[in-house]
């Protein structure tokens, strides 16, 4: 007998849900519950009236694990909508990250020659080390990352992805 594994693929679920105290923990009770990993989650209200929130959850798994992630994200009283962003169309994607570097000479020049390269700002400086802010997708931030810990990466900083539509139409 063959058993085949199915691949897993990261997905980026959009959820708008009723700004009501639990919420966050019940969606991420539910991930805990099942066996499921949440890589990226972040949450803001998006009403004037403080009502409506969205919630933007990055998790990984085969199809039909993220189609039973939906369909019970569905169930829950306080979810009014999910979007598969991934499976749903052309989206825009981003993370924010704050990135500290030590560094003092060459360190320093290379560290400030990369963030240009990557269209990352300096938000705070001192003799010795620098806060640079990035904005990108997961990847991008990863790499920017990556190239500073060789140079000498103190801590970072990450808001996890947000994620929208493109074209006219609300998710």
């Amino acid at each position: 007998m063959h058993i085949q594994e199915e691949l897993s693929q990261r997905h980026v679920l959009s959820l708008t849900v009723s700004n009501e105290a639990g919420i966050l923990a019940r969606i991420a009770g539910l991930f805990t519950a099942r066996g499921y990993n949440i890589d990226s989650l972040t949450v803001a209200d998006i009403t004037d009236d403080h009502a409506i929130s969205r919630i933007t959850i990055v998790t990984s798994g085969p199809p039909k694990v993220i189609d039973q992630i939906i369909a019970q994200l569905d169930r829950l009283v306080p979810v009014h909508k999910v979007t598969d962003l991934t499976e749903a169309g052309p989206f825009v994607e981003r993370e924010l990250a704050l990135v500290k570097v030590a560094g003092v000479g060459e360190d320093r020049i290379e560290a400030l020659r990369l963030a240009d390269v990557f269209r990352a700002k300096v938000v705070d400086t001192t003799i010795g080390s620098f806060i640079f802010e990035l904005t990108g997708t997961t990847e991008k931030v990863d790499n920017f990352v990556a190239l500073m810990r060789q140079i000498g990466l103190v801590e970072v900083g990450r808001t996890g992805v947000v994620g929208l539509m493109r074209g006219k139409e609300a998710n």
